[in-house]
């Protein structure tokens, strides 16, 4: 039997963090990697983009991958995992890269859903809806 010295409540919380550093360093290893249908390129669509909500953070996507705020993915109904896009804000033309990972959004109006890193790239994230254009690439 183990006797400690101290009170077990001091290390409660290193107990806790060893836990999450081994369940987040080991949900990774099954990702499946995917990639953009040839038969796809060139493909555009024009709508409504908006961004994620920060209780989506680490939480499994659609795809299999925890949903990470600062990676350049995003949510499309349709279209295949592994699809990079090109989403463009078409009232300054400034654009990003971004890979579909997820599903949705599954708003009324609105056709793709970007991590928030994605969004500050080509807008300001205070205007929390905007309009812009997506093409297939790669």
């Amino acid at each position: 039997m183990i006797v400690f010295n101290r009170p077990i409540a001091i290390y409660l919380p290193l107990y806790v963090l060893v836990c999450l550093f081994m369940t987040f360093s080991f949900s990774g290893c099954s990702t499946k990697h995917y990639r953009t249908d040839p038969n796809l390129l060139g493909y555009t669509e024009q709508g409504t983009a908006s961004f994620y909500a920060m209780k989506f953070l680490f939480r499994k996507t659609a795809s299999g991958e925890r949903f990470n705020q600062l990676a350049l993915t995003a949510a499309h109904r349709t279209l295949p995992f592994g699809t990079k896009v090109r989403v463009t804000n078409l009232s300054n033309n400034k654009s990003v890269v971004v890979r579909i990972n997820d599903r949705g959004p599954f708003v009324k109006g609105r056709f793709i859903d970007l991590t928030r890193y994605a969004f500050s790239k080509i807008a300001d994230t205070d205007l929390g809806l905007i309009t812009v254009k997506i093409e297939v690439i790669i």
